[in-house]
């Protein structure tokens, strides 16, 4: 097969970026509300639409050849330190680059917290993948020497193995073509980026799905769980990253099989750091914003090594996300669903213990949050089914934003936030316009009744000239009005 040059396809990436950045998807992701009925029309007929095919275009053919514009990666060599690779596919695989610094890494420190933090049961589903580097062979030896003495039954057991690779052809760590090889910390930010390069492109057959790690990383309990549930719930849906944490690096998973373009990118030479090639990597597949989710499972585990290191990566940095109480601005609430008892839909939106019960919802029913006045949301937590059991919790659902103005307590447009998780969504909202409603859908049928137990809203604070949104008349089921808490 013909190799398209370094120079066409670094050519061809920002137009790829561009036309993604101008095409505007409306026929899948939006849905016009001229009435209420016309809107569950409209509304049943989108999910059926959805069902049947991809929300997202496939426009990716120049990216998808970015493969073959790599041969260094194809030439790659590799070492194994310590253990072998699994018999089959895993359905994830965390990797973790370190490097030989002058004042060391947290790397089994790493380690320790990622197996203390995981059940047995959860780390056979999962390959631990370590890739080495570094000019120092007695570090790489050391090292690799240190895991298997600690981890040495997570190795025999197939859960964790340790590698080193070498880009052909490559005078030093980095992309022959950085523009960065004169300067020492050039140099280095362009070894780490073939790092993980070198890590992603042998991880591509292992796994079903690949988790980023920095070496500095503390994982919460249950980890695998939570992202497993993730997983499992998205699997349907269009996405290229999924982010678990509010650090720069770590917690981003990706699909295994875009591995191949996503090593590539990473060797583009240019001076960019790894977390804002990820950026330029989700919006080349289509997705125009992050997708996280709360809270958080990976924490850093402070600066340590990297404390008066001049080249050190930025990349742990850990990003300001929405906590404390939250907001529940006042709106407007309905829903078209039976309720089971005397109470409002508002009571979900209500900040007390109250909940909304609603006896056997049926696939397009909704309970809508219309704001008095758009907002900047931040972030959305929306909890079905009882404590501590969740009991009658929503089995298959989802949570819409709206773009206003309101009519009759809907929005004209309404785009994806995500699908709910065992009952329950929390992620963050990266919108840049204000918003003016939510929507939890239901998606099938279910018995005998369903529990809404909370709807939180966080909100940043609001631009001066920001202007109410137009207000429409009342249509449809009766609305009940909320202030949030009582």
């Amino acid at each position: 097969m013909r190799r398209c040059p370094w120079g066409c396809v670094i050519a061809a990436v920002p137009l790829v970026v561009l036309s993604f950045l101008l095409q505007e998807n409306e026929e899948e992701h939006l849905t016009e509300n001229p009435s209420l009925q016309e809107e569950k029309k409209k509304t049943l007929w989108r999910l059926n639409q959805e069902q049947l095919g991809s929300e997202s275009r496939d426009h990716l053919a120049a990216f998808r050849d970015m493969r073959e514009a790599a041969p260094v990666l194809q030439e790659a060599t590799y070492r194994l330190l310590a253990g072998s690779p699994p018999q089959g596919r895993r359905l994830l695989a965390a990797g973790i680059a370190s490097e030989w610094g002058p004042r060391g890494t947290y790397l089994l420190d790493t380690l320790r917290s990622l197996f203390q933090a995981s059940s047995e049961a959860e780390l056979d589903h999962v390959l631990v993948l370590v890739h080495l580097s570094g000019g120092d062979p007695a570090w790489l030896g050391q090292t690799a020497a240190n895991i298997s003495g600690l981890f040495g039954r997570h190795i025999e057991a197939g859960r964790l193995l340790v590698i080193g690779g070498g880009l052909a052809g490559a005078p030093g760590p980095g992309h022959p073509g950085s523009p960065s090889r004169g300067s020492a910390c050039g140099a280095r930010r362009a070894g780490r980026r073939a790092s993980y390069a070198l890590l992603m492109n042998f991880a591509r057959n292992l796994s079903e799905y690949f988790l980023v790690m920095g070496d500095r990383v503390r994982c919460s309990p249950e980890f695998i769980s939570s992202v497993s549930r993730v997983l499992w719930a998205w699997r349907a849906l269009p996405w290229a990253v999924l982010e678990f944490s509010g650090l720069r690096l770590s917690g981003k998973v990706v699909r295994a099989g875009d591995l191949g373009r996503l090593a590539s990118l990473l060797l583009f030479p240019a001076d960019l750091p790894i977390p804002s090639l990820l950026s330029e990597f989700r919006l080349l597949l289509a997705q125009d914003a992050p997708i996280r989710f709360n809270p958080a499972v990976f924490h850093g585990l402070g600066r340590g090594p990297a404390a008066g290191d001049p080249c050190a990566a930025p990349e742990e940095e850990e990003e300001e996300e929405a906590s404390g109480e939250p907001d529940n601005p006042a709106a407007t609430v309905l829903s078209d669903m039976m309720a089971a008892g005397s109470a409002p839909p508002q009571v979900a939106y209500v900040l007390n213990k109250e909940c909304y019960s609603a006896l056997s919802p049926v696939r397009g029913n909704y309970l809508a949050v219309a704001w008095d006045r758009p907002q900047r949301v931040a972030r959305v937590a929306v909890l079905t089914g009882s404590e501590p059991h969740g009991l009658h919790l929503l089995r298959q659902g989802r949570v819409e934003l709206g773009l206003g103005p309101p009519v009759a307590g809907h929005c004209g447009r309404h785009s994806l936030l995500g699908p709910l998780v065992a009952g329950r969504l929390d992620q963050a909202v990266f919108s840049e316009a204000p918003l003016s409603c939510l929507r939890l859908l239901v998606l099938a049928p279910q018995e005998p009744w369903l529990l809404v137990r909370q709807i939180r809203v966080w909100t940043r604070p609001e631009e001066a000239d920001a202007e109410p949104a137009a207000s429409g008349e009342d249509a449809g089921p009766t609305p009940t009005r909320s202030a949030a808490r009582q």
